[in-house]
């Protein structure tokens, strides 16, 4: 139709145009010739008129070839304008040979062209997006939402149209706003809790980055959003069953200390006193050996239910190991003898209680028990003594005859003597050169090679044989020899390692453990790069294994530090992880490479189900994170056969190899790098 009304412009033009001239003509004529005759007047008349109507057809006859020329080119612009208009820029426009129409059509298939690569890479853009997993939200500067794929819509339970204009604010859960800032949300990770359109709330990761543009229609800010409900169910179970005894449902030997510490600090400043209960069933081994373990077990629960039934409200009861309890009353204790009369009664119910006949499949059990008692502050003054002077007074109940009570005195504890005598000789052990480094061998649970190893330091006392770590190093801590012995352990290390590279081209990572006190040392970062570069080794053979408790002691100093070191090309390791009180959202904070299970978890994990799921939980977690996992203490086939079936990336324990000298783990890594055997008959 517009072609049409094109061709009756031409035509109209050519037609006005031919009459228009004819009309001057004869008026013209007209207007010079009126004087003449008449006949010879409208003789010229006729003749200009024909003339004129002649010369109009002819103009009419080109005007309709030159519209008929046009039409088609122009045609074709205006039906490509309309694809163009309704978002079809597939078909290309042809380029006509006119001169009028060509530069025309040239620049109009070049906006189609453009148009059509701009939709392809925004169907593209929105394609990968809506293929994400994790919610992805596009934001004005202001925080309100101008796009959000599939997966976002899907968490939050409203349409796009809803969500699109709405304040991603109003999305946060009413508790968690206030804490939540558009400003610190698009420059830093965190969590948070967010509002569904039915009323659930769901705990979600975020991270966020500003978009830059010139044209402030496409400023803002990106952030993708990740439903964490899992990985805190995780956590949450992970920290229940690390503190919590799985067969009785009280408090563990950790959590326990940990409630005691903070009886302990609120008693000082009441200046009150605690009195700590240690009992150990008699002769306990006897029921596991006749009626099994899970008559030990059942025992055991319906002891613990006793105990927390009986004893009064403000007291903690908690499991220490096997059949070993322990419980602590505060606040209501007065000083002095009144103190000893009630622990005493207390004794007297326990021991009533642990009296009374024990119905176990079918079998009435008759079983005694043993405590000893101690008093906080009067017999110690912090949780391990405490519990050391409670266990002296059990044990000398039960060298008694057992089925009774002691109260501690100074005489029973000749470990405290020892003890003494261990902090002097260790002052003087470095000079005498009786300490150690031994290496555990870490393996690799896909193809037994041997990876790395754990060093280990060992304290050979003359005649008294090797002495326990866990006797000396927190002796270490507390005298401040500890920064001197860590010193030497990492100059030891190193000289080690750089023997090793003169024979084998790679002797594998070795990890070293490292403790609160050298972290705090203002010079440590120092000292690092002194003893790498004095030995010529590189930091990136080494890893630095740090408790979760270290960790978390002072986050933010730590943070720093860690990222220093790993600047450094140092690996970082947490040891024992599970057995700390921190979350694995605050721990990826730190540049950590390695989780490492505790051997607490690795015992029973093949035969316990509990420690199977805490186990299982921390491989998962560390995959999730990138991270690798080393489990230790692997002590037979059943544990090698469920950490590899779950994927435990290495191990390290008593089934690879004791701890052995530098000239021992140098054959060992030697043999190996000459094709002669895996460390373990298990990947032959």
């Amino acid at each position: 139709m517009k072609s049409c009304g094109i061709k009756a412009k031409y035509l109209a033009a050519a037609a006005g145009g031919g009459l228009l001239v004819t009309a001057i003509l004869v008026i013209g004529f007209y207007l010079d010739y009126r004087a003449a005759p008449p006949n010879e007047f409208q003789r010229w008349l006729w003749i200009l008129t024909g003339g004129g109507l002649m010369l109009t057809a002819l103009g009419v006859s080109v005007s309709c070839l030159l519209a008929r020329r046009m039409e088609r080119p122009i045609t074709a612009l205006i039906r490509t304008a309309e694809r163009i208009g309704e978002g079809d820029y597939s078909r290309p426009l042809e380029v006509s040979s006119l001169d009028q129409t060509a530069e025309l059509e040239t620049a109009l298939d070049a906006m189609r062209q453009k148009l059509r690569q701009t939709t392809i890479t925004t169907n593209y853009l929105t394609t990968v997006l809506n293929s994400m997993n994790d919610a992805v939200l596009v934001t004005s500067p202001e925080g309100v939402i101008k796009k959000i794929n599939d997966a976002g819509v899907r968490l939050f339970g409203y349409t796009e149209k809803e969500l699109v204009g709405q304040p991603l604010k109003t999305l946060i859960a009413e508790q968690e706003r206030s804490a939540f800032s558009m400003d610190t949300a698009v420059t830093d990770a965190g969590e948070t809790v967010i509002l569904t359109h039915n009323g659930q709330t769901i705990p979600v990761s975020f991270s966020g980055a500003p978009l830059a543009a010139d044209d402030p229609q496409f400023q803002g800010a990106i952030f993708v959003v990740r439903d964490i409900t899992d990985r805190k169910r995780a956590e949450r179970r992970i920290r229940y069953l690390a503190r919590y005894d799985a067969l009785t449902k009280i408090p563990n030997r950790m959590q326990f200390q940990h409630m005691l510490q903070q009886a302990i600090a609120r008693t000082r400043k009441a200046e009150s006193g605690i009195a700590l209960l240690y009992l150990d069933m008699d002769q306990f081994k006897e029921i596991n050996d006749t009626f099994g373990h899970a008559a030990g077990d059942r025992t055991l629960e319906i002891l613990s239910e006793r105990l927390t039934r009986i004893v009064p409200k403000e007291a903690v009861v908690g499991r220490l190991a096997g059949d070993e309890f322990a419980l602590f009353i505060e606040e209501a204790l007065s000083q002095g003898e009144e103190e000893r009369t009630q622990a005493v009664d207390l004794a007297r119910l326990v021991l009533t209680e642990v009296g009374k006949p024990f119905y176990v499949q079918q079998h009435e059990l008759i079983l005694t028990a043993s405590i000893g008692i101690a008093f906080c502050p009067k017999d110690a003054e912090n949780v391990i003594d405490l519990i050391r002077t409670a266990d002296a007074a059990m044990y000398h109940a039960k060298q008694n005859g057992g089925n009774s009570y002691a109260l501690y005195t100074p005489e029973m504890n000749a470990a405290a003597v020892e003890r003494l005598m261990l902090k002097s000789r260790l002052r003087r052990a470095l000079e005498r050169d009786e300490l150690m480094i031994q290496y555990q061998p870490k393996v690799d649970l896909r193809n037994g090679h041997i990876v790395g190893a754990e060093a280990l330091l060992r304290w050979r006392l003359p005649g008294y044989g090797d002495i326990a770590p866990s006797q000396f190093i927190p002796l270490a801590e507390e005298t401040n020899l500890i920064l001197e012995i860590g010193q030497w352990v990492m100059g030891r290390v190193c000289s080690d390692y750089r023997k090793w590279q003169d024979q084998v081209a790679n002797p594998g990572r070795v990890s070293i453990n490292l403790s609160l006190k050298q972290l705090k040392q203002a010079s440590f970062i120092t000292q690092c790069r002194s003893v790498f570069k004095d030995h010529d080794v590189s930091p990136t053979c080494f890893e630095l294994e740090i408790t979760e408790t270290t960790l978390m002691m002072d986050a933010k100093r730590t943070v720093k530090l860690l990222n220093e070191l790993y600047a450094m090309g140092l690996h970082l390791s947490i040891d024992d992880f599970g057995t700390g009180y921190s979350s694995l959202s605050a721990l990826q904070q730190f540049p950590i490479g390695t989780l490492k299970i505790d051997q607490s978890f690795v015992r029973d994990a093949a035969i316990d189900s509990d420690d199977a799921t805490i186990v299982r939980t921390i491989i998962d977690m560390g995959k999730s994170l990138d991270m690798e996992v080393i489990a230790e203490g692997v002590e037979n086939e059943e544990q090698f056969n469920f950490l590899r079936s779950r994927g435990c990336h290495f191990a390290q324990g008593r089934l690879f190899g004791d701890a052995m000298s530098a000239d021992d783990f140098l054959e060992l890594i030697t043999r190996q790098e000459s094709g002669r055997g895996n460390v373990h008959r298990l990947f032959a």
